[in-house]
């Protein structure tokens, strides 16, 4: 009997599993699909901030992408603090295709790509589709497209190039040549140029301007060797008004002068409530209108990373017969003795673990002070920063269009452009020529420019880059640390997953 009852009721669970199968491959109507949704100017809104989100994300912004550049360039070294080994493994050019870091900044820049491609494909669903708003909104998608694959190809070369939105699982991609990823990023972003405006209201502070698509193209360009295309992009952008120099250079890296007349693009922050680490890559699961730099890098704090030895030597007056200290300096570094707090404070060496370092000639711990909290707190640099880090600012501008003049055999119009910048109100440092850096010819003002970057855009995810392109244009010979690949490799879960690419696809040295 107990048995029948067994069987009676398994059959009975067999017919209705059976009939509500019909039920469960049904499509709910009310459900929202990108199709249905992006309706509007507002929900296309909507869909672009989710693109700028995941640039604040852990993924980026929040932590690994300053860590990936930074850890490849000259400038930095371990503090001696609490470098994990994944940034120990990129520091010291030993990281493979499985290092988190690596695989992490590759997996946030496809996200923001994702969802840049979710707004562009769905963008003439729009009611008003053909109205300026929506293009703009489409021309902010593209410029943020654009920036994920400037960085992709800089530093991975050829990469899967999606521009759609894949609707099933056969839609992975090969690699793309560098060439096809290079002309894909160029039609975005002179097609943002045409569409985005110069600036926004207060409200609206931190979205892609014309500027910023020029200045994105003219890096795109310099990437590749075509000096002349840039400094095209460079002076319509220069030409504007819209920028200026600030006459503080500090104010380019603290939490009350953000969204200045010097800054181009900058990835923005909040001014309330605390880092989460619970927030995932997708900056989900919490608010993260914060960055965990301040804490990374601070002189108190946990101190992973500071200045090179090189990078401080770098400023003028280290060098034989240098007639004037770089104020730059220390606007960048801390050091045992400076004062902090809003000067009520002095920085003790009690306070500051781990590594020295050699500043003008003393061994002392020295720290980075640009985008440290430690200015205005006490005890400061922990991981409650919303500084808005500046990706792009206009001495950048003034300094590559500097270095397409002299590609260009200009050498008037380079050494006014360095100059230019030299003469900021509260740097005022002497013009070129000065005593280690003559400008006589060619090569000369090119050694002026890499120094110049240095010292200026010390510190600003610009190192690296800087790197990259002069190895791949023929400037330079070597990268400036031991094993330096100029390409990383490919994560293995792309490899993995992606049944268009092979292990035989791995960049070289993998």
């Amino acid at each position: 009997m107990k048995k029948n009852q067994l069987l009676l009721i398994m059959v009975m669970m067999f017919v209705s599993l059976s009939c509500d199968k019909a039920s469960l491959d049904k499509s709910n109507p009310n459900a929202l699909t990108p199709s249905t949704y992006f309706k509007n100017v507002g929900e296309l809104t909507r869909g672009v901030n989710a693109v700028y989100a995941i640039w604040q994300s852990t993924n980026l912004m929040g932590r690994e992408y300053f860590f990936l550049h930074d850890l490849r360039s000259d400038e930095v070294a371990s503090g001696g603090g609490q470098l994990e080994t994944p940034r120990n493994q990129v520091l010291i050019g030993a990281q493979n295709s499985t290092n988190s870091v690596v695989v992490e900044v590759w997996n946030g820049l496809y996200r923001s790509i994702l969802r840049a491609n979710t707004v562009i494909d769905n963008s003439s669903n729009a009611i008003d589709a053909t109205s300026p708003d929506v293009q703009r909104i489409v021309g902010e998608a593209k410029f943020l497209r654009a920036l994920a694959y400037t960085d992709l190809v800089s530093m991975w070369g050829a990469v899967p190039l999606h521009t759609t939105v894949a609707t099933s699982t056969s839609g992975s991609l090969a690699k793309s040549p560098e060439a096809e990823v290079y002309a894909r990023i160029t039609r975005d972003l002179l097609d943002g140029e045409s569409t985005l405006p110069l600036n926004y209201g207060s409200s609206d502070l931190g979205r892609a301007t014309k500027g910023a698509a020029q200045m994105l193209l003219a890096r795109a360009y310099m990437n590749q060797g075509k000096y002349d295309s840039a400094r095209l992009k460079l002076q319509s952008m220069i030409s504007s008004g819209a920028y200026k120099l600030e006459s503080d250079y500090n104010n380019n890296f603290i939490e009350e002068t953000e969204w200045n007349g010097e800054s181009v693009f900058e990835i923005g922050y909040g001014t309330a409530g605390d880092f989460n680490w619970a927030t995932d890559a997708n900056d989900e699961g919490g608010a993260n209108e914060k960055s965990v730099r301040s804490q990374e890098y601070s002189a108190v704090g946990w101190r992973n990373l500071i200045p090179s030895n090189s990078a401080i030597a770098e400023f003028e007056d280290t060098l034989k017969g240098d007639p004037k200290t770089d104020p730059r300096r220390s606007y960048s570094f801390y050091i045992i003795g400076d004062t902090y707090n809003n000067g009520l404070s002095v920085l003790k060496d009690s306070l500051v673990q781990g590594n020295t370092s050699i500043f003008a000639g003393i061994t002392t711990k020295v720290s980075w002070r640009k985008y440290s909290l430690l200015y205005k707190s006490e005890p400061g640099g922990f991981a409650t920063s919303g500084i808005n880090h500046r990706l792009m600012r206009y001495s950048d501008a003034l300094l590559m269009m500097a270095e397409c003049e002299n590609e260009l055999d200009n050498p008037g119009a380079a050494i006014a452009l360095l100059n230019e910048v030299r003469a900021r109100a509260n740097v005022a440092m002497p013009p070129y020529p000065t005593v280690n850096y003559p400008v006589s010819n060619k090569q000369d003002i090119f050694r002026a420019i890499v120094h110049e970057r240095r010292v200026e855009l010390g510190g600003d995810l610009v190192r690296t880059r800087d790197i990259l392109r002069w190895l791949k244009n023929g400037k330079i010979n070597a990268g400036p640390l031991p094993n330096f690949n100029r390409l990383l490799p490919i994560p293995q879960q792309e490899i993995d997953s992606n049944d268009k690419i092979a292990q035989s696809d791995q960049n070289p040295g993998y």
